[in-house]
């Protein structure tokens, strides 16, 4: 089996555990809010991780070293994470997902602030057509204009810093620290937004389960995308994760009666496009500029 086979089959992985865990955080969310969500999935989170690094014998790699960076780090994916976790109960799948694409539009324009990257022709026009792409997908106007999709629109921001200060990280930082922290400090954001008027919401008998769906899935998805980046280039990569968009939307139709609606597919084509162009054109710019 080549390379970019086994990258596919694990971009395929990723998409189901993207999926699961969204039905999963929609069927706990109306038990449960969604710092309380956070809680309990990053818990779950942190005997996995650990497990995990003990069995590897990578518990060693776990030390205090850029803890300030790990925390505004994982400060952006909570923020981010909690955003999604509320669109996803308000807001058609599709569209969460659509917009979820962003994150990658916004790394680009973020990234020269932040990293001092250079910001490319090909990067600006990548945007461009990006925001076109979310105009369609949101459509503002008074009348279809929710917090669901706000929330939505927003959390693709804090994904994109989330990616960045990941970047950052990864020059220095071994995985298993960086998921370490990630869930610790998740645990500890969730406690304190969760328990700050002294009433924490444990979950049901038919909640626990998926609260370990949503820790498991969340975590694997990322570990799956990772792996399948280090058989193929993100150009070969990335086209896959298109493939959430349909299933997600397919999903909503059938457990939740969601309708397929043509224009959330036609900007998340334009995103998709976006993201595309910058992924197999804009590295080549840069590589270019570079020589």
């Amino acid at each position: 089996m080549n390379n970019t086979l086994k990258a596919g089959l694990w971009m395929l992985a990723a998409i189901g555990s993207f999926t699961s865990m969204a039905v999963a955080g929609r069927a706990v969310s109306g038990d449960l809010d969604t710092f309380e969500i956070m809680l309990f999935r990053s818990v779950t989170g942190i005997i996995l991780v650990l497990l995990v690094a003990g069995f590897s014998g990578n518990l060693g790699q776990i030390t205090r070293n850029r803890f300030g960076l790990h925390l505004v780090r994982n400060l952006c994916h909570f923020t981010g994470q909690n955003l999604w976790f509320f669109a996803i109960a308000t807001i058609p799948l599709a569209q969460v997902f659509a917009l979820e694409f962003t994150t990658p539009i916004w790394v680009i324009l973020l990234s020269p602030l932040v990293l001092r990257d250079k910001l490319t022709p090909i990067g600006l026009l990548s945007a461009f057509i990006g925001f076109l792409g979310v105009l369609i997908v949101t459509r503002p106007d008074t009348a279809t204009l929710s917090p669901g999709l706000i929330a939505a629109a927003i959390c693709a921001i804090f994904f994109a810093l989330t990616a960045i200060f990941t970047r950052k990280l990864t020059m220095t930082e071994p995985i298993t620290a960086i998921m370490f922290y990630l869930t610790i400090s998740q645990a500890v954001f969730g406690l304190l937004c969760a328990g700050y008027d002294g009433d924490i919401t444990l979950p049901s008998g038919a909640g626990i389960p998926l609260v370990i769906v949503i820790g498991f899935t969340g975590l694997f998805a990322h570990f799956c995308l990772t792996t399948a980046l280090s058989l193929a280039p993100p150009s070969i990569v990335m086209p896959f994760d298109f493939i959430r968009l349909p299933t997600i939307a397919i999903v909503g139709m059938i457990l939740y009666g969601e309708p397929l609606e043509l224009l959330v597919f036609v900007g998340a084509v334009l995103i998709f496009g976006a993201n595309y162009l910058n992924i197999n054109y804009g590295t080549r710019t840069v590589d270019c500029d570079q020589k």
